[in-house]
């Protein structure tokens, strides 16, 4: 295989990470554990040693925020612009009416246009944390790929870029091939997903001299397919950079667990729940998260990996601030870790743990304990939080719930009119009478 074409897989990932780079963007890449994939990996760091460089990742609207599972590519556009070049964020106001079908088993659900507008809102407030966005220099892009998909005349569209596209690629991609293999529906308007992310790489070439683009490791036919379309339209030679798929150690897909996603938005998720899910990392994974979702020197990771015990606490409290306030800024990072630790150290209740308000004649009338933790978001249905009773996880001001049927009522409250309703020993919220 030539050095032009060569591509990393699980087997061969290590020639990314034992390789000497030039360029600073690929330095840090290859040291944090970011590569999976690259195109041309000669070619692109002499690219990217020698000139500013714009590169771009897409992000469809189908959610009113993003997850931690779409962290490890934010967390690419950061090092891009922090290493000197130009990160262009795509919003796929466009594709997200299409809808991926890259890793799915079937068909996404399609939203609405006003739906998709809503959600891009909220996704854009992710990246005010992550990227300086301007009109000049390294200055990041916010561009939406609805400007150009959603004008676009079919019939001069095939006849000028069909003809360049291969049906016999496309049926070999991952996201086509799966689902054919296990006879599930790939409809139409799928098929053509991977087009239309092929013309973007175009168009933001054209729009914005766009040289590379980045993904995950599911998108490498989507982002090679528009390398390919660049390179039969005449554009300059475009670059591919794709990142592993994560998981836990335990084998969980990043930026899910039991009770839901891991939101990126404090409106949908509060920074102290996504403060303690960092500080819930298993042991194994510390050092690697570290390394992807903070900007913590790789000496003091190096140092907080040959941790154990009660140390590996202290370096995953440092995970969990340092990863918090990424997305939600140092002071509300400081303040989760405080709250934590006057929580878990000190015995005390914070009065900035996650609060719901329940009216006061609920609580005059008394509210069942199901419910309640329903209310809480501590379960998600009144057989989960049975569950939880039965198996001796449940606490109301640190007393034991046994009872399933336990009414809970105004003379359970402190005088401050709230209780600390807790499952296991990390999860706390504070139920006041309002």
């Amino acid at each position: 295989m030539s050095r032009q074409n060569s591509v990393a897989t699980n087997e061969s990932q290590n020639q990314f990470i034992m390789s000497t780079y030039k360029s600073e963007f690929l330095k840090v890449l290859s040291e944090r554990g970011f590569i999976h994939q690259m195109s041309d990996e000669t070619g692109l760091d002499k690219l990217l040693n020698k000139e500013t460089v714009s590169a771009y990742i897409g992000f469809d609207a189908t959610a009113p925020s993003l997850h931690a599972g779409s962290l490890v590519q934010i967390m690419l556009l950061y090092w891009f612009q922090q290493t000197g070049h130009r990160p262009i964020v795509l919003m796929g106001g466009g594709t997200t009416m299409v809808g991926d079908p890259s890793g799915k088993d079937e068909s996404r659900q399609l939203i609405t246009t006003e739906k998709i507008a809503e959600n891009k809102d909220g996704i854009k407030q992710v990246f005010s944390q992550f990227l300086e966005f301007g009109d000049s220099g390294k200055q990041a892009v916010m561009a939406d790929n609805a400007d150009w998909l959603l004008d676009l005349n079919y019939v001069e569209f095939l006849r000028d870029y069909g003809r360049h596209l291969s049906v016999n690629q496309m049926l070999g991609r991952d996201s086509v091939k799966l689902r054919l293999e296990r006879e599930q529906h790939l409809s139409f308007l799928e098929f053509n997903y991977m087009v239309l992310q092929a013309y973007d790489f175009v168009e933001l070439n054209r729009r914005h001299d766009c040289r590379m683009q980045m993904g995950g490791s599911d998108q490498w036919g989507n982002i090679v397919s528009g390398v390919d379309l660049g390179r039969r339209c005449g554009t300059d030679e475009l670059f591919a950079v794709t990142t592993p798929l994560l998981t836990t150690s335990s084998g969980a897909k990043m930026g899910k667990t039991a009770s839901g996603a891991i939101w990126l938005s404090k409106e949908m998720l509060p920074v102290y729940d996504y403060w303690q899910y960092w500080r819930n990392s298993e042991d194994a994974d510390v050092a690697r998260f570290m390394k992807l979702f903070t900007t913590l020197p790789l000496d003091e990771i190096t140092r907080c990996e040959k941790l154990q015990g009660a140390e590996m606490n202290e370096a995953k409290k440092l995970l969990a601030t340092e990863a918090t306030a990424m997305v939600h800024g140092r002071e509300a990072a400081e303040l989760a870790a405080e709250t934590a630790r006057k929580t878990f150290e000190e015995g005390a209740v914070a009065d900035t743990l996650p609060t719901i308000s329940v009216d006061r004649s609920d609580i005059a009338n008394g509210i069942g304990v199901l419910t309640l933790m329903v209310q809480a978001g501590l379960a998600t249905s009144n057989g989960e939080a049975r569950r939880h009773i039965k198996g001796g996880a449940v606490r109301i001001n640190d007393e034991a719930v046994s009872d399933e049927r336990l009414v809970v009522t105004a003379d359970m409250l402190a005088q401050s009119e709230v209780l600390k309703l807790s499952l296991g020993k990390k999860k706390h919220v504070l139920v006041k009478s309002g």
